[in-house]
C-alpha cells in the first residue's frame, strides 16, 4: 500500500512538473499559406528547427494556413505572432499604401525577420484552352486565387494595370491553392494564377495530371510595373522544372519574406532566427525552393519594413551587420 501511494505521489509530482514546464513554454504561431504552396513548407521547416531546441529555449512553434494579406492582418489583430508574406504586401502593410487590403492604415509595428525564396507570378493554362499569351486570359475561365492570399492581391494589381475587370473573364473563380490544379485538369477553369516559389506542388500537380503549359507574362505593362516598384523584378521559371515545359518562361515576381511585429519579444525572435541560421544547411534541404538561398541575401533583400531587434541581435553576433 505504501509503495502504491509513493508511486502515485511520484506520478502526480511528475505531472505537476510537466505542467509547470508546459506553462513556461512560449507558444508561437506562424501564419503560412495553402498546404500545396511553399509558404506552408517555410512555416513547417522553421517550426521543426525551433522545436528541436524547445527544452533549451522554451519556445514551441506551430503553423497554420493563411496568406500574405491575412497573415499581416492576423499579426496586427494578435491572432498570430509571425507570418510569411510576399515582399510587395510587406511593403504595403508597413506603409499603408493598400487601404483596401489593410483598412487600419500603416502598420508601423510590422518588422522584417528575413527573406526566403523568390516567387514568380505564375500562369498555367491547359494546352487545349487556346491560351498562348497572358493577354489571352480575357474571355477565359480563370482562377484568380482566394481573397486574403498574396497571389490574389497581386493578380488584382496586375489586372488594374492591364485595365481588366473580373467581368472580362468568362469565369473568375476564387479557389484556394490546393484546389486549383484539379479544377484546371477537370476543365472547370482554363488557367490558374499563382504567385509561388518553385518547384510548387500545385504546379507539379497541374502539369502532371493534364497537358498544361506555363504562360509567359512579359509585355510593356508588366515591364513598367516591375521597373516602377522595387519589390517587383523581372524573372524566369527555369525550363524543365515541370513536365511538358522544357523552355524558360519569362515573368515578373516578388520575394517571400518572414515577418513579425514589435509585439513579439526580442528573445523569441532571436531564438527562432538562431534555429534557422545555426542549422542553415539543413534548412536549405527542407524544400527544393530553398536550395539556392544565401544568408547575405536573406537579411538584406526584399525587406521593406525595419528588421526586428531580435533578428538584428543575431545578425550582429554573426558579424553580418
Amino acid at each position: 500500500m505504501f509503495v502504491k501511494k509513493m508511486a502515485m505521489t511520484a506520478v502526480a509530482g511528475a505531472a505537476l512538473m510537466t505542467s509547470a514546464a508546459f506553462a513556461d513554454t512560449k507558444h508561437v504561431v506562424i501564419g503560412t499559406g495553402g498546404q500545396t504552396g511553399v509558404y506552408y513548407q517555410v512555416g513547417g521547416a522553421i517550426c521543426r528547427l525551433v522545436n528541436k531546441g524547445t527544452k533549451d529555449h522554451e519556445i514551441n512553434c506551430t503553423h497554420k494556413t493563411g496568406g500574405s494579406v491575412d497573415n499581416i492582418n492576423g499579426m496586427r489583430a494578435g491572432d498570430i505572432d509571425m507570418g510569411v508574406a510576399q515582399s510587395d504586401w510587406q511593403y504595403h502593410g508597413y506603409n499603408g499604401t493598400a487601404p483596401e487590403k489593410f483598412p487600419d492604415g500603416a502598420y508601423k509595428e510590422l518588422r522584417a525577420v528575413f527573406s526566403v525564396h523568390p516567387e514568380p507570378f505564375t500562369v498555367v493554362a491547359r494546352a487545349d484552352s487556346g491560351i498562348k499569351t497572358f493577354d489571352d486570359l480575357k474571355g477565359k475561365k480563370v482562377n484568380v486565387s482566394n481573397p486574403g492570399s498574396g497571389a490574389r492581391a497581386t493578380m488584382e494589381v496586375v489586372m488594374e494595370k492591364m485595365g481588366w475587370q473580373m467581368s472580362d473573364f468568362a469565369l473568375a473563380s476564387e479557389l484556394k491553392s490546393a484546389e486549383q490544379a484539379a479544377a484546371l485538369c477537370d476543365n472547370k477553369v482554363d488557367a490558374i494564377v499563382f504567385t509561388v516559389g518553385h518547384p510548387s506542388g500545385t504546379i507539379t500537380e497541374a502539369t502532371t495530371s493534364c497537358d498544361s503549359k506555363l504562360i509567359t507574362v512579359d509585355n510593356d505593362v508588366i515591364q513598367k510595373l516591375a521597373a516602377d516598384n522595387d519589390y517587383y523584378a523581372m524573372t524566369s521559371i527555369k525550363g524543365g522544372t515541370y513536365n511538358g515545359n522544357p523552355e524558360d518562361v519569362t515573368t515578373f515576381g516578388v520575394g517571400a519574406t518572414f515577418v513579425s511585429s514589435t509585439a513579439v519579444d526580442d528573445e523569441v525572435v532571436y531564438q527562432m532566427v538562431k534555429a534557422v541560421f545555426d542549422n542553415f544547411k539543413r534548412f536549405k534541404k527542407m524544400h527544393p525552393a530553398f536550395a539556392h538561398l544565401k544568408e547575405e541575401d536573406m537579411i538584406t533583400k526584399n525587406l521593406s519594413a525595419p528588421l526586428h531587434d531580435g533578428a538584428v541581435r543575431y545578425y550582429k553576433e554573426r558579424g553580418w551587420m
